[in-house]
């Protein structure tokens, strides 16, 4: 028996730059890293590349303008509503930037107390003491100051993000509210920047009578004037690249992980699982934002992350299944327990919150790799699908 199990290791790679081979740099960086830590690969490890250098890669970029373009396109009146975009200057100011040009009046409809990620403006606190009810209560900007104050900062940035959002035009108002449909108040246009209901939220406008709705993913989901762009999510997963432009979310992610596993396969005659990642799924339980600001944590991958987990809890095994044996007694009864398992395990997996791979392998690589400067956008976890039977 092994007596290490799952290992994640950050691994280095040259800077990328629009046009360079992902696949031979992240197999060469993969393999490089292994010889200089003398550690081997194995059939099954999986290596996690991050959506940011597979799009730079791409040079799947947009400006400002060409996000304008393509608004003033499918809101040709002028008035238009943007409802629940997030609070985040990374992920949204530039978007709202093109918005903003694209448009006349624009209305931006926050949620409250926080956005759907966890970013809040207010706490829940501050609403039981102002009597507010965030089900049924649309706030202008006068009744928001008035009940909660001119003092609305976020806990980690420190920023105010009405201000942030108001400064990016005079014909820009902000209001408040938590039913998408009160947005009809304001314009018969809208455009849907919610990231994980946006769906739901075109549907119910829909039905209530909306003249033009569309979503972020409807923006940017072909091209506009030579932008970027991505057919499935459009602006979902984007962020900030320069003063004057956006990077988007890749495009073609299941080519280009299978691209990457025939060059693992090539060089090692390995079968190496790959995925590219985003944010990962995990909430902060100091500012409530549980991070997952993209669309899906992992935008493609190859067939053997499809799936979940199925694993016996060792602890209900132990406490309830193999009490009054021995210490070799029990070690060879759990090893035939995980041996035999198959299908439904109802109580011998009760707590192990059942997710899919791709999930937890990304929130992994996620965590592993941050997002500032420690310079390893990809990731090889090694052991995750051993078991203590391995």
């Amino acid at each position: 028996m092994r007596t290490t199990g799952t290992v994640a290791r950050g691994i280095r790679a040259p800077l990328i730059r629009a046009g360079d081979d992902m696949a031979r740099i992240v197999a060469e960086s993969v393999l490089a890293a292994a010889k200089e830590e003398n550690f081997s690969l194995r059939d099954r490890d999986v290596v996690g590349v991050t959506e940011a250098v597979a799009a730079r890669a791409q040079g799947n970029y947009a400006t400002c303008d060409q996000i304008a373009a393509d608004v003033r396109a499918k809101f040709p009146g002028g008035t238009l509503a943007v409802t629940f975009p997030i609070l985040s200057r990374n992920r949204f100011s530039h978007i709202l930037k093109g918005i903003a040009r694209g448009c006349g009046k624009l209305y931006i409809m926050l949620s409250y107390p926080a956005d759907e990620v966890g970013n809040h403006l207010i706490s829940w606190d501050m609403i039981d003491a102002a009597g507010v009810n965030p089900y049924t209560d649309v706030l202008t900007e006068a009744a928001y100051r008035e009940a909660f104050g001119w003092e609305t900062k976020h806990v980690f940035t420190g920023m105010d993000y009405v201000e942030v959002y108001k400064s990016f035009g005079e014909h820009i108002e902000i209001v408040f509210a938590n039913d998408v449909r009160s947005a009809l108040r304001f314009s018969k246009h809208v455009l849907c920047c919610d990231i994980h209901s946006h769906e739901r939220s075109k549907r119910l406008l829909r039905e209530a009578g909306a003249e033009t709705v569309f979503g972020l993913d409807d923006i940017l989901s072909s091209p506009v004037n030579g932008s970027g762009w991505n057919g499935q999510y459009g602006l979902l997963g984007s962020n900030i690249a320069t003063g004057e432009s956006v990077k988007l979310l890749p495009r073609d992610c299941d080519a280009l992980v299978s691209e990457i596993a025939s060059k693992f396969r090539e060089l090692t005659g390995k079968q190496i699982e790959v995925m590219i990642y985003g944010d990962g799924a995990f909430k902060d339980p100091v500012g409530h934002i549980w991070e997952l600001a993209d669309p899906v944590v992992s935008p493609g991958y190859t067939p053997g992350l499809r799936g979940m987990p199925s694993e016996l809890k060792l602890k209900f095994l132990l406490d309830n299944k193999l009490t009054g044996l021995g210490g070799e007694e029990t070690r060879e009864a759990v090893h035939l327990a995980i041996r035999s398992k198959a299908g439904d395990l109802k109580d011998e997996a009760l707590g192990t919150t059942p997710r899919y791979y791709t999930d937890l392998l990304g929130s992994l690589c996620d965590l592993m790799s941050g997002s500032g400067d420690k310079g390893t956008p990809i990731v090889l976890v090694q052991g995750y699908f051993d078991n203590y039977a391995s």
